[in-house]
């Protein structure tokens, strides 16, 4: 690309798709926008947006998949409880990479997490009379937030920015003491900023969720992938961290689409506490006859949405959890390759005069992970979108992730080579030279 693309052009493909703000895009509508843009230029585009793997799949789950395939499951409905290797491999996997004891009954498979949280969304909200509304803290995945507008549930939102450590506290106390707090979630690894809550953020979280009686769902979409630490080597410390050393309203959401790069096949567990998943609710009784959590969620609210989830894919993540426990497939040091990705391309944004949003977890600097978070001087989040589109860079803005910021997402999945990394310098110095009316 020798020269930004034009405005008139820009606002064209715009208006072909309906976008009248790019500050107000979802992630597939701007990566739609770049492909159109990418047709109508011919130009290669830096896509930063869509969080895909960039990674091959695990070949011990396609395997393992390909097995059960041959062998007829596709003929056989699959229990919606979850195969019974699944479930004992994946409780085994847990306490291997969290150090968290957890019945299998407790561990259900589901349609990707995206699944996993709606479900759990719309449970949580009819568990009590008058806790009605699910929490989200934010910076978080845009989608996450989406769900209960779909479903009708109320849900209210803020940005961690100003409230890590002990202000974390007040900030929680103030929602929950209304008593209408029915759950509260969040992603750690963060996605989109990266930043990981400390043991003091999750112990904090876990002691208000016992004093309010909420229930806390914890996204480890990015299990292990905090890389300033090695979280390699099962049932050795360090462990990922996780707010259930410190309370019993949990359900943990474990995705094999990062961690496995299995993400065509959409499939996870949601991993509900012992205490949580037997827990009775006069409410559930009333409603559905069956008064446990746990059983509610599969025979209710899961069974009802899908009936259950692809029955061979079980048999490829319950393989994919049993060799990383066994210590044959080394998950994290696959990961580690994002992280290669994010302090290159980092480099490459700060050369250019970016700075990085969510810069800091408290003292620390963040991890080189699968995202971060940049801005460029004091412009806008429309503003930098569609500069950054004009010059070949395709990207998703912070205010549809819940975040009172400026600035933009970075995705490092798709830089997979040298060019990747050429392109994207040449993309931004265009854009530094574009905004500074050098062109």
């Amino acid at each position: 690309m020798k020269q930004p693309i034009s405005k008139e052009v820009l606002y064209e493909a715009m208006r072909g798709m309906g976008i009248s703000d790019l500050s107000r895009t979802t992630i597939r509508q701007c990566s739609l926008l770049g492909n159109v843009l990418e047709e109508r230029t011919g130009e290669k585009f830096s896509h930063l947006e869509f969080g895909v793997p960039g990674i091959p799949a695990c070949r011990i789950g396609i395997e393992a998949q390909t097995k059960a395939l041959d062998a007829g499951v596709p003929s056989i409905y699959p229990s919606v409880q979850g195969i019974p290797e699944l479930k004992r491999n994946a409780a085994r996997f847990v306490k291997a990479f969290i150090d968290i004891d957890i019945d299998p009954k407790g561990i259900v498979p589901t349609v990707g997490s995206m699944q996993g949280s709606m479900t759990s969304i719309l449970e949580c909200s009819q568990l009590q009379p008058g806790k009605d509304t699910i929490l989200y803290i934010c910076p978080g995945f845009s989608a996450h937030g989406r769900q209960p507008d779909l479903l009708g549930i109320k849900n209210i939102f803020f940005d961690i920015y100003e409230y890590r450590a002990e202000k974390l506290r007040d900030k929680l106390e103030s929602y929950f003491s209304q008593g209408n707090i029915a759950a509260i979630l969040y992603s750690n690894p963060n996605n989109p900023a990266w930043i990981c809550l400390t043991e003091e953020e999750l112990q904090i979280i876990g002691e208000l969720a016992n004093k309010y009686d909420v229930i806390v769902l914890e996204d480890m979409a990015y299990l292990c992938m905090d890389f300033r630490k090695d979280m390699s080597v099962p049932f050795e410390p360090p462990f990922q961290d996780t707010v259930a050393k410190y309370t019993d309203n949990y359900v943990i959401l474990l995705s094999g689409s990062k961690i496995f790069s299995y993400a065509g096949e959409r499939i996870a567990v949601v991993c509900i506490s012992d205490k949580l998943f037997n827990r009775e609710y006069p409410a559930l009784k009333e409603k559905w006859s069956i008064a446990t959590f746990g059983d509610n969620y599969i025979l209710n609210y899961l069974y009802v949405n899908t009936s259950g989830v692809s029955h061979s894919a079980q048999y490829a993540l319950s393989a994919m959890f049993e060799a990383a426990v066994d210590g044959r497939y080394n998950f994290v040091k696959e990961l580690r390759n994002y992280g290669f990705r994010a302090h290159r391309s980092r480099e490459i944004f700060d050369y250019n005069g970016f700075h990085l949003v969510y810069d800091k977890d408290m003292e620390q600097t963040i991890s080189d992970g699968f995202f971060y978070t940049v801005g460029y001087k004091d412009m806008s989040n429309s503003q930098l979108l569609e500069s950054l589109f004009r010059c070949g860079v395709i990207a998703i803005p912070l205010n549809t992730t819940g975040s009172g910021q400026s600035g933009i997402r970075v995705c490092v999945s798709r830089l997979m080579s040298q060019e990747d990394f050429d392109d994207l310098n040449n993309h931004l110095r265009m854009f530094v030279r574009l905004v500074n009316e050098e062109i």
